[in-house]
Formats: C-alpha cells, sequence, structure tokens
C-alpha cells in the first residue's frame, strides 16, 4: 500500500470515527463481485474510438475503476456507508470504497434539519444531477451498471452546499433545492475562483410517479489568471481545412459547462418504466482551456452532449426482468471546426467507417432475488449489452468496426 493510500485511508476511517460517536450510528456493507465476457475477442488489442469519449464503465473524474474487459472476474464494489445522527436538527454520512483507486473517500456531508420542511446539506456528493445516478442507490439497481447519461452527468462528486425546501403531501409533493459547488473534476478541494450552480426540483404524485427537472450551470475548474498564448493550439493549427477558435476566443469561453435534465419514474405492483433525458455544453468535461499546449479531446468550443435512456421491467416472486435503451451523443448537432467530419473523414481522405461519438446500448437483464421483500439484500444478476459498433476501432489486420457487446454475471449483497 502506498503512503498516499494509506494516509487516504486512514482519514476515511477518522471521518467514520467521528460519526461512530453520535447517535443511532447505521453501518452498512454493499458488495458486488461480477465476471464479465467481452464478445469481441480482440478487445485487449483494440483501441478506442477515436477523441476517448466512451466510458466503459467508468466515469470522468471519479476515480472508480473500470470493471471490463476482455473477460475475467472483478470486485465491482465494496461500498461502507457510515452515518449517524448527531442531534434531532444534525445527522451526517461518510460512504468510501477500499476497492477503488484514490481517493477511497467517496460521500462524506452533513445534514442540518432545523425543520421538516428545510435542510442544508454540505460536504462532499454527488450535485443532484440526473435522478439515477443521484436518487437509485447503488443497491437497488436494476442493471449492473448505471446507464450512460446517469455516469457522464450525474456520478462525479463534488464539494458544496445545498439547500432544500420540502413541500406537500404524500398524495402530491416535492423539494426544491438550490446549490453551488466547487465545479472541479473529481472529488478534489477546490483550486479556481469559477463556481458550479445547481438547482432541482423533484414533484411525486403518490408512490406511482415520480419526476422532475434538473439543471447545472459551470465553467472551467482551472486557474484563469495565468496567460492562455498557447492555448490556439488546443484545436488544431490553422489552415485551408480548419479555422480553430484563437486563444482569446478560449480564454473567454472558459470552458462553459451546463447541464438541463428532466425524469419520469413510474411504478405500480410489478410494473416499472422510466426515462430520463438530459442535453448540454461540455465545457470543462473535454477540457480546452489547457494549463499547457495541447489537444483538446473534442472538435468545437460549444460542441453539447445529447443523453436519453428508456427502462421497463416486471418482476414475480423471485424474479425481475428489464430492458434498458441507452443513448448518448457527444456532438449533438455534428459541431466542428474542420470542413470535413472528423469522425468519418480526414485532410487524406475517408477513415473508412463511422466513429461519431453517438453510442448507444441495448440492455437485456435478469435478476434473482434471495429475499423478494428485501432485493437489494442479496441477489444475482444476468445482462447482455449490446453495443453501437463504433465502440472499437478495429486492430490491424480486422476490417470492420467491433461492437464490444458484453455477457455480465453479478452477485450482489447488502449488510
Amino acid at each position: 500500500m502506498t503512503t498516499r493510500t494509506l494516509t487516504r485511508t486512514l482519514f476515511a476511517l477518522l471521518a467514520s470515527s467521528a460519526i461512530a460517536h453520535a447517535q443511532d450510528v447505521k453501518v452498512n456493507v454493499l458488495g458486488i463481485v461480477w465476471y464479465t465476457q467481452m464478445m469481441d475477442s480482440n478487445l485487449r488489442l483494440n483501441s478506442t474510438a477515436p477523441g476517448g469519449y466512451y466510458g466503459l464503465g467508468g466515469t470522468k473524474g471519479t476515480g472508480t475503476v473500470n470493471p471490463y474487459n476482455e473477460n475475467g472476474f472483478s470486485v465491482r464494489r465494496t461500498e461502507i456507508y457510515i452515518s449517524g445522527k448527531i442531534t434531532d436538527e444534525v445527522s451526517a454520512q461518510v460512504m468510501f470504497d477500499p476497492n477503488q483507486p484514490n481517493p477511497l473517500l467517496f460521500d462524506a456531508y452533513v445534514v442540518y434539519k432545523p425543520t421538516a420542511q428545510f435542510e442544508i446539506k454540505a460536504g462532499q456528493y454527488k450535485p443532484f444531477q440526473t435522478y439515477e445516478a443521484t436518487s437509485v442507490a447503488a443497491a437497488d439497481l436494476l442493471f449492473i451498471d448505471r446507464a450512460q447519461l446517469a455516469r457522464f452527468a450525474g456520478d462525479p462528486r463534488d464539494r458544496g452546499v445545498a439547500v432544500s425546501y420540502l413541500f406537500g403531501d404524500k398524495a402530491f409533493g416535492g423539494k426544491a433545492t438550490a446549490g453551488v459547488f466547487n465545479g472541479e473534476t473529481g472529488r478534489v478541494n477546490d483550486q479556481n475562483a469559477q463556481k458550479d450552480f445547481i438547482a432541482r426540483v423533484d414533484f411525486s404524485l403518490g408512490e406511482v410517479h415520480k419526476f422532475g427537472l434538473y439543471t447545472l450551470q459551470g465553467s472551467t475548474s482551472k486557474a484563469d489568471k495565468t496567460g492562455a498564448a498557447s492555448q490556439g493550439a488546443a484545436f488544431g493549427t490553422a489552415s485551408a481545412t480548419n479555422n480553430p477558435p484563437s486563444a482569446a476566443d478560449i480564454y473567454a469561453n472558459k470552458d462553459k459547462t451546463s447541464n438541463l435534465g428532466a425524469y419520469y419514474y413510474f411504478n405500480s405492483g410489478p410494473w416499472h418504466f422510466d426515462a430520463e433525458a438530459a442535453t448540454g455544453v461540455l465545457g470543462r468535461r473535454f477540457d480546452s482551456f489547457l494549463d499547457a499546449a495541447g489537444a483538446a479531446k473534442r472538435q468545437h468550443m460549444d460542441q453539447a452532449y445529447l443523453g436519453y435512456f428508456l427502462t421497463g421491467k416486471y418482476t414475480t416472486g423471485h424474479h425481475t426482468f428489464g430492458l434498458r435503451y441507452d443513448y448518448l451523443n457527444y456532438n449533438q448537432g455534428d459541431k466542428w471546426y474542420t470542413t470535413f467530419n472528423p469522425y468519418t473523414a480526414n485532410s487524406t481522405g475517408p477513415l473508412g467507417a463511422d466513429y461519431s461519438p453517438k453510442f448507444t446500448e441495448i440492455t437485456l437483464g435478469y435478476c434473482y432475488a434471495f429475499k423478494p421483500q428485501s432485493v437489494r439484500a442479496a441477489n444475482i444478476k444476468l445482462d447482455y449489452i449490446a453495443r453501437s459498433k463504433n465502440f472499437l476501432v478495429p486492430r490491424v489486420g480486422q476490417t470492420g468496426e467491433k461492437g464490444g457487446d458484453s455477457v455480465v454475471l453479478a452477485f450482489q449483497f447488502y449488510l
């Protein structure tokens, strides 16, 4: 174990020890182990699609292990939750995962709730973007992983504070939230003068219908006090076929970042349906405002994404059957500075395939619950994930695109 790993492990343990002195302490452990088989037998020799957009099971800035490979056994999660009530108005929670790379600490926050309608949440946690990532616990996921949109826009943690107001009753109620966060990529301390501002409103009609809206507005996570003379090279060199933004344009843009999303969830008896969609500007998620000269990981300053997913499931006894369609386009609107499509051609001619960063997945899922009254307690999941064919680039000697479909068998326990 490295010194850094040891230090952060001790920090997580000390934080949890502080909560342990509170009242009504609860400790829970989520463990998920799985075997994955990639249907492209040449995965380890393939390269990923151009631009590095597709996050295969991991999320930019989260520090999570990429659990997918050609085939093999993986410990996906060993999440430890420690929560406690300090006073009647104050509670706290810490969550860490010793199986993940640094930093091990995922959540560490305190909640102050002076009344039943008003609460303040401060610390490190997911800043209320996407319903699936922030309101569906990992232990309650139908499939072995979250949808692409949730992993991309909702999973990354940040440090900040949010204020919420609860209204209504069980027949019709909701929650309005506003907050400010560091706007950093990953779970690190603030290093910039810019901040992210978020807002979200959730509604519920009894136990059957849940729906809501959320947004985030931010910019670069880098200090913008240094010169930007070298930044003009981020989108390539100006030529007859390329007209990139100037250093001044990149500096003024500050990698504007945004989300705007909506969701709807339906639960009634054995049936469940949900839909969620969001769009926004990539901004700092694929930086162009750099500390030194380098290439941008996107094709346009105002490049926007569009993601959505649709899910349906049916439960009978120990068995749940599910289907999800999952879509994420990292260049909605096909914006680029070159005179040719960089995903299908280059300056000398066609690429021979379409590697546009528009990825789809169709997941067929089955879950066997050992205790139907508590599915999260222990279950076995079997998923087949069919991916779009631009997922992998053929290696030398191969012809055609490779989809990288997966079969995943997972065992989960929750204590």
